[in-house]
């Protein structure tokens, strides 16, 4: 799977993917229909048939390369992980065959002991498992089968983000699927999440990010200086792609499209050596995956080409961050999509009660929403002009607002009808305009037929928000059709539901500009939560509301629960400790022995030159050094009295102290680097790195 150019992308698409296309054509009939049941229902997977599906998948694998396979999971480090077994098995004589059985194929068995488990697992118990998730293509990579899989203990939990997310995707089905059957649709069989993530990121010079340890060990600049140009002209955004930028596209669709993966839009964003791309819609499950792999796929494909791919939030600070938005809603097997409104939405009940349901959710919720985006990273971003602020709301547009509100009070809607808008050139089309503009300050937003949820980081698993957000609307569906199925008249309920939900939570309903003070001063009056930091959104695992509707629809339970509070302030606690101490090294190492060694330079200066010049310098920069001196003395305090015995007063200690101690040291270090020559300064700085790429 090289970088080459190719022939169009239709003719390489999925060319390595064990997809339903090459089942069918490999698998007998009765094995392809027990495995595409299992797919399609949810169906138990039919042991007999499992050899051979993964006879069948080993020689196609064989075919495309593969030599070795893997139970591909996603454990609770943020990243993915991987065991790579040979095919072979000897059969003597220093023979050996290719052999790969249903066995291997359906469960594996990594060390568990050394995954992040929140206390579920001892050094000393090593045993976890993994299972076949067979509704996502198994597929081949760099010469090694990939089996998509679920990571769980020995003794029954789940130790990862894959597993919470399949059951939720189930319940929400069997819960939609109750209302819809409440309301007189009996032809669906199962409602699927769809979701559709972008992702934002940026490109530097490989061998300027090499030179700088703060970008290779916690993935962004712990300081530097804005260069004299950023993002104000608002010339990046959209703009002309830059050849070598082109052709890293290039290759990146390329090498996705091979995956199965439907790259789609690519551009320019908003700050310099930003940019997005965005795939098209698929199961929230297969859509995790996918995103998964574009992450990692850019990392080596830009390797390739003298690169480097940042994912974190905030690589740079002074331009915007990054961030990751989720498309997200629902639909049924037989193409019903449930938020999709038609033409007419105040006539459309089921819409309208889909709506209802998930805006009731996202305001009951908000908080474990917020949850499911919080780290370390996505801190620097949520709040700032350039991402959703912390708090929780959703932007409808006007279309919807008013039909909203006529609902709620009972006043007739009257449709103003589309805008045409005629552009005064006669060569010019005229245009229709949407029913809604879009609002990209909102951290929820109705976009059509679709949730845009905004507040995801960059470097983030989506599969986190998605099970959330499924959960959550689950419960509320769940309620909706507790009602509905106990009702003598399922849509004069429905109806009073609609009204009832909407009324109750319209509070959450903001169409506004989300960057503005005025709105959180705004938002504080309706009583939304306003959660700054990730620590504090960690909190939100322990309250009984998060604890019932987890354990109330089964996507966690309270050994879950509990181990995932522990897991993620534990990693909260180490990635600010990482920064921390990278962020001394380097003063220790680089920065200090610089500017001091510069210092020397200009005292002879002055001594042999009489320059007034030098010794103004000369003053300038032995106060600026004392003052960095002092400021990492401090840092190293901060970090030295960071231990302790909870976990939740540790994080909230490195949040309130040991950032405040990195945040001091980095004001000073960027004023140091703003008068150091450019030749004596040890590492790159940002307009090296932002514009000579």
């Amino acid at each position: 799977m090289g970088c080459g150019k190719t022939s169009s992308p239709d003719a390489i698409f999925g060319e390595y993917v064990f997809s339903e296309t090459v089942m069918k054509a490999r698998l007998s009939k009765a094995a392809f229909k027990v495995l595409k049941a299992t797919v399609d229902a949810g169906k138990s997977l039919d042991t007999s048939v499992a050899d051979e599906v993964a006879s069948a998948m080993k020689e196609w694998a064989i075919e495309k390369g593969a030599t070795h396979f893997t139970h591909w999971f996603q454990p609770m480090t943020g990243i993915t992980a991987e065991k790579h077994d040979a095919f072979i098995s000897p059969v003597g004589d220093g023979r050996v065959v290719m052999e790969f059985s249903g066995k291997e194929l359906i469960k594996g068995e990594p060390d568990a002991s050394s995954f992040p488990s929140g206390g579920l697992r001892e050094t000393a118990a090593a045993r976890g498992y993994t299972a076949w998730d067979c509704t996502s293509p198994a597929f081949v990579k760099d010469g090694t089968l990939y089996i998509p899989t679920a990571f769980f203990s020995y003794t029954g939990e789940i130790l990862d983000k894959k597993a919470p997310l399949l059951r939720s995707v189930e319940v929400l089905s069997s819960q939609a699927l109750r209302v819809l059957k409440a309301l007189g649709n009996t032809t669906s069989k199962k409602v699927i999440a769809t979701v559709g993530p972008e992702q934002e990121y940026f490109l530097v010079n490989r061998t300027q990010y090499e030179k700088r340890l703060d970008l290779l060990l916690t993935g962004r600049t712990l300081f530097g200086a804005m260069p004299p140009k950023g993002q104000e002209l608002e010339d990046q955004y959209f703009g002309r792609l830059r050849i070598k930028i082109g052709e890293f596209m290039h290759d990146l669709d390329t090498e996705l499209w091979k995956l199965g993966i439907t790259a789609k839009t690519k551009h320019n964003e908003v700050a310099p050596a930003q940019h997005e791309l965005a795939i098209i819609f698929d199961p929230a499950n297969v859509a995790a995956d996918h995103n998964l792999l574009v992450m990692e796929t850019m990392k080596t494909v830009a390797k390739k080409h003298g690169l480097a791919a940042l994912l974190h939030e905030k690589p740079f600070a002074g331009v915007n961050g990054s961030g990751k938005h989720i498309n997200w809603s629902v639909a049924t097997d037989d193409g019903i999509n449930l938020l999709d409104p038609g033409t007419a939405p105040i006539e459309n009940p089921l819409f309208l009660i889909f709506l209802a349901s998930v805006i009731k959710a996202v305001d009951e919720y908000a908080a474990l929403l917020r949850l499911s985006v919080a780290s370390a990273g996505n801190d620097h971003r949520l709040g700032a002009n350039e991402a959703p602020p912390a708090i929780i709301s959703i932007f409808v547009g006007e279309e919807l607002d008013a039909i909203i509100k006529s609902i709620i009070s009972g006043n007739p809607y009257s449709d103003a009808g589309r805008v045409q808008t005629n552009l005064g050139v006669s060569s010019l089309p005229v245009i229709t305009e949407d029913s809604t503009d879009r609002n990209r300050t909102s951290p929820f937003a109705f976009t059509g037929n679709k949730f845009e949820f905004r507040m995801c980081g960059s470097a983030n698993n989506i599969a986190e928000p998605c099970f959330v957000l499924n959960t959550v609307v689950a419960q509320i569906l769940s309620e909706v059709a507790d009602t509905l199925e106990k009702a003598t008249d399922a849509e004069a309920e429905a109806k009073a539901l609609i009204k009832d939900f909407l009324t109750a939570h319209e509070r959450v309903i903001f169409n506004g500009n989300g960057y503005s003070d005025a709105w959180v001063e705004e938002a504080a009056k309706r009583g939304l939560p306003n959660i700054g930091n990730t620590v504090l959104a960690i909190k939100e695992l322990k309250s009984e509301k998060s604890k019932a509707v987890f354990t109330g629809t089964g996507v966690l339970n309270e050994k879950e629960l509990e181990s995932r509070y522990e897991i993620l302030l534990e990693n909260y606690t180490k990635t600010i400790n990482i920064e921390a101490l990278t962020l001394i090294d380097m003063m220790d190492r680089q920065l200090l022995p610089a500017t001091l060694g510069y210092s020397l330079t200009l005292a002879e200066i002055a001594e042999k030159a009489g320059s007034q010049s030098a010794k103004n310098r000369l003053t300038s920069i032995v106060s600026l050094a004392d003052d960095m001196d002092s400021k990492l003395t401090a840092l190293k305090s901060a970090v030295a009295s960071g231990d302790g015995e909870d976990a939740f007063a540790t994080a909230l200690y490195y949040r309130e102290s040991v950032v405040s101690a990195m945040e001091a040291a980095r004001t000073v270090i960027d004023e140091v680097e703003k008068v150091m020559p450019a030749d004596v300064w040890p590492v790159p700085v940002y307009s090296d790195m932002l514009f000579r790429v």
